[in-house]
């Protein structure tokens, strides 16, 4: 792989991270606990791996491969679910309980680290293989597909986060799913619509991307601006 292909397979992602370490207007985060959260990230490919082999085998012998609902199933609940489960694992283990997260915004500046992180070592091994095509049609839509899972993680992390500090505690529960399954539905739905033979998908493909980008950014802008400490 050229140093050239490299970069741009890595350059996406510390924009993007960058991006949302400046929109942390109240407390910037220790830069060793955004990197470990990168390294961790970037780990939860070999997890996902491991989970979509699983997941898959026991799909395959319920459902035929040949069937749309086989597509819907394998996008939703083996491939979005394997990917997001490890990232809120590595998120929740990590930060839960750190001194550092102590406002709203931080819980969104921890989760775009972890889901970067994965995104990060996924696109060095998909520009490797593809080329330059590839590193710029994931750079416009698989990166900050991520990113947006990631803002919606975050968010939710960041309210249950708060609520547990309040006592809460049926409150933090629900949001601490929403950090899960959001992000997942998020997901399987974009993968849905590249996967599947319908033409319609790829033009809802396209609308969804720019209105989840469009509120991911208004997410981002609002939660940095409306920033609260979770204690």
């Amino acid at each position: 792989m050229s140093t050239s292909l490299l970069a741009l397979a890595i350059l996406p992602v510390i924009v993007l991270i960058y991006y949302v370490y400046q929109a942390d207007k109240v407390e910037k985060e220790p830069m060793g606990l955004l990197i470990k959260l990168v390294i961790l990230g970037a780990c939860t490919c070999l997890s996902a791996l491991i989970l979509e082999i699983l997941f898959g085998a026991v799909l395959d012998a319920l459902v035929s491969p040949a069937s749309e609902l086989y597509i819907l199933l394998e996008n939703f609940l083996v491939v979005a679910v394997s990917e997001e489960i490890g990232k809120y694992f590595v998120l929740k283990k990590v930060t839960w309980n750190n001194k550092e997260f102590n406002y709203c915004f931080d819980a969104i500046v921890y989760a775009i680290c972890v889901g970067l992180g994965f995104a990060l070592l996924e696109n060095i091994l998909y520009v490797s293989d593809g080329g330059f095509s590839v590193a710029i049609s994931r750079a416009l839509l698989a990166i900050p597909g991520h990113a947006v899972d990631a803002v919606f993680m975050g968010y939710f992390y960041g309210l249950a986060k708060k609520a547990a500090y309040l006592g809460r505690f049926d409150r933090a529960e629900r949001n601490r799913h929403l950090a899960l399954w959001v992000p997942v539905l998020i997901h399987g739905f974009y993968d849905y619509c590249l996967s599947t033979s319908y033409d319609l998908a790829i033009v809802l493909f396209f609308i969804f991307i720019v209105v989840m980008d469009i509120f991911a950014i208004r997410r981002i802008k609002a939660s940095s601006r409306e920033d609260s400490q979770v204690a």
